[in-house]
């Protein structure tokens, strides 16, 4: 009987319920608790309570315990999401999405990482810190940790730059923690640990776009920027403070100080030397200066054009800035990221951010994909204090580094009569 009957497939969506009624609500399928009941009812999981009610820890299988337990698991669910600020409540009932729900349906992420997210990040995190958020976050929750690999793990930390503190080598989130440094720092690793850092680059990206979003909200200038940094830290495999040379294929440390010490100090510098000059500073063989072009030709080159529609604003009122995006291709479709450390095929994108540096306040944010031209337009708020303002509007992309720019904003706020 054992060999020819299947065993019954069980349901495990209580387990991962608070993730798909967060999806629910954010798209207005459930706007109050009868209507998560509902939901229940048309799912699997509920055919399955009839026929085995002991598997779901019910007392019984008749209608009155089927909608108790309903009604318990969506209390408890929903109790879940309302603490961890992903909906709110209204009259006891009507439910409605919150900010960090929305980012955490936009981007697929466990209700428990954008809550970790919000009571993790302040205003003055740090690199270290992004990144040790980022590893605590629930979607490393099974990464696997095998016989063994604690002491290898252990071992690897020991020779990376950033010392992690308190660790435990059993969890699996600071094992992602080394795999992160280890990918910055191009440690060599087994297969096993190979196979796991892609695991992690690939959920990485993602993370970050939904820290940034987390960040933005509540007005922190100065860790967004070092979330985009990291960002491109993680797609190209290199650290912040790294020349942007280092993206390019074949070159090592050595060349990029022949590099600095004839004045080339960013890939525009080497795209715009001769070709003889290139060659000569250089001094690879035909390979591998083919692989240099093509990693060069993917390079973005896009110029920016701004334009405040007034420089005198009267306070509270909303400012608005034009920006025109060119960028200098000769193709209509949008090559892949030149990313050989990146375990898979990436797209780029762009943070527009306008910010005043002197309070680290985040006025307005903007994320896209530039194909090749592009115009956009910024709101922000004047701030509620009279007087001459400098702002900054930053072009910061995801992908490569080397290639952000920034640009004064100036502008005046004058008293209402």
């Amino acid at each position: 009987k054992f060999l020819f009957e299947p065993l019954p497939v069980e349901s495990h969506l209580d387990m991962h319920l608070a993730n798909h009624l967060n999806a629910e609500i954010v798209s207005q399928m459930i706007e109050n608790k009868q209507d998560a009941v509902d939901y229940l009812t048309w799912t699997f999981a509920y055919r399955r309570l009839t026929q085995n009610p002991n598997y779901y820890n019910l007392q019984g299988s008749s209608h009155e315990h089927l909608s108790d337990h309903l009604s318990e698991l969506v209390e408890k669910t929903i109790e879940d999401l309302e603490n961890a600020k992903c909906i709110s409540i209204e009259n006891d009932s009507d439910i409605s999405a919150l900010n960090l729900g929305f980012i955490a349906a936009y981007y697929y992420l466990n209700y428990t990482t954008v809550e970790l997210f919000s009571n993790s990040l302040t205003n003055k995190s740090n690199l270290r810190a992004l990144i040790e958020i980022i590893a605590a976050a629930s979607e490393y929750d099974e990464l696997p940790v095998r016989h063994r690999e604690p002491a290898i793990i252990r071992n690897i930390a020991i020779h990376l730059a950033n010392k992690i503190e308190s660790p435990n080598w059993l969890d699996p989130h600071t094992k992602a923690n080394v795999l992160l440094l280890s990918h910055f720092s191009h440690k060599p690793l087994s297969t096993d640990l190979q196979t796991d850092q892609q695991m992690v680059l690939e959920n990485a990206t993602r993370l970050i776009h939904a820290m940034v979003d987390v960040i933005s909200s509540n007005g922190w200038l100065t860790p967004a920027l070092i979330a985009m940094e990291l960002c491109q830290m993680i797609t190209q495999a290199v650290w912040n403070v790294d020349s942007p040379l280092m993206q390019l294929p074949h070159f090592t440390k050595q060349m990029v100080e022949r590099c600095n010490q004839n004045q080339i100090e960013t890939i525009d510098d080497l795209i715009a030397l001769e070709n003889d000059e290139r060659n000569q500073l250089l001094q690879l063989d035909s390979k591998k200066m083919a692989d240099v072009a093509r990693a060069c030709n993917r390079y973005p080159s896009i110029e920016l054009q701004m334009n405040l529609k007034s420089e005198t604003v009267l306070e509270n009122e909303t400012l608005i800035l034009n920006v025109q995006l060119e960028r200098e291709t000769t193709e209509n479709v949008l090559s892949s990221v030149f990313a050989p450390y990146y375990p898979k095929d990436k797209q780029e994108n762009w943070w527009l951010v306008i910010g005043d540096p002197q309070t680290k306040h985040l006025a307005a944010i903007r994320r896209l994909i530039l194909l090749k031209d592009s115009n956009i337009k910024l709101e922000f708020p004047a701030p509620s204090t009279i007087g001459t303002y400098n702002y900054k509007l930053y072009f910061m992309c995801d992908s490569y580094t080397g290639c952000d720019q920034e640009y004064d904003i100036s502008f005046e706020v004058k008293r209402k009569l």
